[in-house]
This record gives structure tokens, C-alpha cells and sequence, in this order.
């Protein structure tokens, strides 16, 4: 069993969540020990995963990811109002190859699937994408993947896998599970002219930094349609994770990337999020504790509701040039979607159009016979 593999939490950090209020999380997540041995998953909802596999890193780690630093950062938050059950599974240390921690992941990650347990990965590099991305093989056949990155990381040709390249393993390898792949707070002098041609010519989606940082709420819809989630702390601008050689001048801001893990917590489809990249220094493992807080956070206020099966929903009917746009406003909780009718929903096997979800500035650019361009990629792509 892949179990098997796990290492438990270390010591130091049960020992310090002894010294913990009782309203703090470490008091009430069940911990991966080495006396009690493995909690039990029956009612979880959400599991703690550290993977410290760097082999694969472009820019080489000179020390391992220390995940007990943010775990104890991470205990020692207050819980929310909260009704979801937390449990720590410990780490996956490197295997004997790349290959062999990579499968671990792979059938660690299937499991709590299996078990509608959203996992937490805290990666050393962001290669651990591909393996998690494989655990979706045999239960879903098609995902949304979303990256939080300054990069597209499609890599060269013919390169090996490494925290730079993963992407173009998950778009070439069988099966091909990948749907629609998005990125968000990308950085235009990060990315070859080529890989942005890539990315127009499969349709994918792609928000700079700058879109991102004048509206940060642009990034809630494109989270709400994602199955998975990873994150590149490299995407955090180098002041707010403790200054370091790899990570840049320009990136989010702590409550920015904060608001986006909580747009990833609150999203309903989303079955696995990663935070990957992160510097052993107090500051980075302090912002990523709170990351999590607020993915727990708004996984603790997820709501399922579509137009389809709810009845709470306004609908708006646009006429356009060539196309009549249908959206839908939920009453509720005043999100937005718009229907792609040229893609079968997998949802409802029927020939319903899907549901793209969106902004409600998107409802008004149609108004003004402007068509959103992330709804003509949907529509493209649902000929392909």
C-alpha cells in the first residue's frame, strides 16, 4: 500500500502543538505520528501532504524543503468556524528514483480521491504537478488544471521533466486527461514568444500579473472551473516570501495570493490543490501557512449550485451579431456563468450546453457586443 511510504510528523512539531491554545488548528488536526500511527480518513475532508522530491528542480535545491517549519506556522493559526475534518499524513520522502517518488504521489493522491479528500500538497518543486496530475488516471477523464506561476513552464523540446517543463509532459503523455489548462499571473518577459503561440493555438487561457493585480477577483472564475490547482510561490513577488535569488522583484502581493487560495478553497470542483517552490526561511513558511488558512477557509464555504439544478438564478438572454449569449446570475451568491453550447457537458450526459463560469463584467462586454474572449476559446474548443 502507498501508505506505506509516508513519513510520520516529526516530533518537534507534536511537541510544539502541546504548548497550543485549544482553539488552534494544531489541537484539532489528526496528525500522522509515530506512536499513533496513521489517522483515520472515514471522515475527512482535507489531508496535509509535504513531498520533498527536488531532484527534478531547474534552479538545483542546495537543502531539503523543511515542511515541519510550516506545519508549525500552520498549527498555530486559529481554526475557523469550521465543519470540515483536517488530517496530516506526514511526508514522502525521495524514493530510490524520481520515477518511484513520483509513482508514490500518484497512487497517494488517487486514494484520497477515491475518498473525496482534497489533498494539500506542499511540493519542494513543481514537477510534483505531473504525478498528481496522473492520480486523476482511471477516475475523471477530463481536467481542468489551473497554474498559479510567472511561467508556463512548457519547456524545450525533447527536455527532460524538470519544475520548468512538467507542462509540456502533461499535455503530450497518454492518456491525455487534460481538457483546459489555465495560468494565472504570468510574466510576459519569462515566456518565450513560443510558448505563448502554444498557448493560443490550444485554446488554453492565460492572465498576466498586471490583469490579475488590478482586479484580483478576475481569478475566481477561472478556479471555479478547476479540478486541480498548483502553485509556484515564485509567483509571489521576492519581498514578500524573504527575499531570494530565485524569485523576482515583481509578483503577487501576500493578501493577493492569499484571495486566491481562498477562490481555490471555495470552488467546488477543485480535488487537489499544490503549493510548490517555497524558501526555508520563517517569513515563507509564515505566508504559506496562511495560504492554507484561507484555502481551508473557503473550502468551508463551498456551495454547489449550477442554473441547472438550482432554482435561485436570474437568466440573461444577449443577442450578438452572430451568436446569442445566455448567462446566468446566481441569487445566492451572485456568481456568474455563461453557456458554451458547443461542448457536451460531461455533467449531465445530455446535450445541455455547458456552463463556463464568469464575471459580470463579461455579461456586460457582451451587452456592448463585445464576446468574451475565454467563452470563443471554449467554443473552439469544443470542435476540436
Amino acid at each position: 500500500m502507498a501508505y506505506d511510504f509516508l513519513v510520520p510528523v516529526e516530533d518537534k512539531v507534536m511537541a510544539h502543538c502541546e504548548l497550543l491554545p485549544e482553539q488552534s488548528l494544531g489541537k484539532n488536526i489528526y496528525a500522522h505520528t509515530e506512536r499513533d500511527g496513521l489517522p483515520v480518513l472515514a471522515n475527512a475532508s482535507i489531508a496535509l501532504l509535504g513531498v520533498k522530491e527536488s531532484r527534478n528542480a531547474f534552479e538545483k535545491k542546495t537543502e531539503k524543503l523543511d515542511v515541519s517549519a510550516i506545519r508549525i506556522q500552520f498549527y498555530k493559526l486559529m481554526s475557523g468556524n469550521w465543519n470540515s475534518t483536517i488530517v496530516d499524513m506526514g511526508d514522502i520522502e525521495e524514493g530510490e528514483s524520481v520515477e518511484d517518488t513520483y509513482f508514490v504521489v500518484k497512487e497517494i493522491v488517487a486514494g484520497l480521491l477515491e475518498e473525496n479528500i482534497v489533498p494539500i500538497i506542499l511540493g519542494a518543486t513543481q514537477d510534483i504537478t505531473y504525478a498528481a496530475y496522473r492520480a486523476f488516471d482511471g477516475i475523471k477523464d477530463m481536467i481542468n488544471l489551473v497554474a498559479v506561476d510567472s511561467r508556463f513552464d512548457f519547456g524545450m523540446e525533447d527536455e527532460l521533466i524538470s519544475s520548468h517543463s512538467y507542462m509540456s509532459k502533461i499535455i503530450t503523455d497518454k492518456p491525455n486527461n487534460l481538457f483546459n489548462f489555465s495560468n494565472i499571473g504570468y510574466q510576459s518577459y519569462f515566456n518565450a514568444q513560443e510558448e505563448l503561440d502554444l498557448m493560443e493555438r490550444l485554446f488554453f487561457d492565460s492572465y498576466r500579473l498586471g490583469e490579475m493585480v488590478n482586479d484580483i477577483t478576475l481569478a475566481e472564475p477561472v478556479l471555479r472551473n478547476a479540478h486541480m490547482v498548483s502553485l509556484d510561490t515564485r509567483a509571489i513577488r521576492a519581498s514578500e516570501i524573504c527575499l531570494s535569488a530565485n524569485f523576482s522583484p515583481n509578483g503577487f502581493s501576500g493578501p493577493e495570493i492569499c484571495a486566491i487560495a481562498r477562490y481555490a478553497g471555495i470552488s467546488d470542483k477543485v480535488s487537489v490543490f499544490g503549493i510548490y517552490e517555497m524558501e526555508n526561511t520563517v517569513q515563507s513558511s509564515q505566508l504559506i501557512a496562511q495560504m492554507m488558512w484561507y484555502f481551508v477557509e473557503g473550502f468551508n464555504f463551498r456551495i454547489e449550485e449550477s442554473p441547472y439544478s438550482n432554482t435561485d438564478f436570474n437568466k440573461y438572454i444577449v443577442p450578438n451579431e452572430t451568436e446569442e449569449l445566455i448567462f446566468h446570475k446566481s441569487l445566492l451568491t451572485e456568481r456568474w456563468w455563461v453557456e458554451v453550447p458547443s461542448i457536451i457537458s460531461s455533467h449531465t450526459k445530455t446535450n445541455s450546453p455547458a456552463l463556463l463560469p464568469c464575471t459580470e463584467k463579461d455579461y456586460l462586454d457582451a451587452c456592448n457586443q463585445n464576446i468574451p474572449e475565454r467563452w470563443f476559446k471554449a467554443y473552439k474548443k469544443g470542435f476540436n
